[in-house]
């Protein structure tokens, strides 16, 4: 398959638009929580960037898909505006629920394509991190499994959004005449130079003493760098095998992930992290 052909816009369309799961925030089985469930939940310091985040990006994309021209590349980009609007009410939803710190203000990202495509190195950035943190929360039992499995559904989401983009960026590309990979190269590393910028700028803007990291400390304190680049990598490998081999997968941050794991390898090795078992 030629990627920039009309089989692969089909294809990367198509897929996304049929693997949309259907569920309601509000109905689903939210689980009670413990006063100390509930003290770790409302420590962990993410959740006005979280909630300000996805309303954002239901703004932009729900805008950006109006401009497509192509009605199929519309239609899957409108899905994904509705998905980053759901996101946004499960973390309105859980916030109202258990009492979280959430205060996010208007959305303020215009839906242009230099935003949409900002969004989307982001969005592999952060899935790919956020891949590896969800198994270690699952693994570990940070929290209540009940509540852990409410959000596998919203990880399969990102996960399907990020193949989404690579394939749509790798698509765009080729149709404007330059698709071939030596092209590509520096488009993309602007991108990923941008997005990790921004990530470095959202941990410099958390303050740990204010935010209470302490909850977590305790709990994943045992988890080194390389244990938690493995699980990311592990993870990341497991949610991209859902796919066709056909599509194109994010490359550039596991790429990365082994690099900085074959560095360490030559150092002294860290103690092999320690959890506990997920009985799910």
């Amino acid at each position: 398959m030629r990627i920039g052909s009309e089989e692969h816009k089909e294809l990367f369309c198509r897929s996304f638009l049929s693997s949309h799961l259907e569920y309601d925030p509000p109905e689903l089985p939210w689980p009670h929580l413990t006063e100390a469930e509930l003290a770790r939940l409302r420590a962990i310091p993410v959740w006005t960037m979280a909630l300000q985040t996805e309303l954002n990006a239901g703004v932009m994309v729900n805008g950006f898909a109006e401009s497509q021209p192509d009605w199929l590349i519309r239609q899957a980009i409108r899905l994904q505006g509705y998905e980053e609007d759901r996101h946004a009410r499960m973390i309105g939803y859980l916030s109202q629920r258990y009492g979280l710190d959430a205060q996010p203000t208007e959305p303020t990202l215009r839906p242009e394509r230099r935003a949409f495509i900002d969004f989307g190195y982001a969005e592999c950035v952060d899935s790919f991190l956020g891949f590896g943190v969800f198994r270690l929360a699952r693994e570990i039992e940070f929290l209540p499994d009940a509540l852990i499995s409410l959000f596998a559904r919203v990880m399969i989401e990102e996960a399907r959004h990020i193949v989404f983009f690579v394939n749509w960026i790798a698509y765009e590309r080729a149709r404007r005449g330059y698709g071939a990979p030596l092209l590509q190269a520096l488009p993309t590393a602007i991108g990923y130079v941008r997005a990790l910028a921004k990530n470095v700028g959202r941990a410099k803007a958390v303050d740990q003493k204010e935010m209470g990291f302490a909850a977590a400390g305790e709990v994943f304190g045992d988890v080194t760098l390389p244990s938690f680049l493995r699980t990311c990598l592990e993870a990341n490998e497991s949610y991209m095998a859902a796919f066709d081999p056909r599509l194109l997968r994010p490359q550039v941050i596991p790429h990365i992930a082994r690099f900085a794991l074959l560095l360490m390898g030559q150092r002294k090795k860290s103690p092999k992290a320690r959890t506990i078992p997920h009985n799910a």
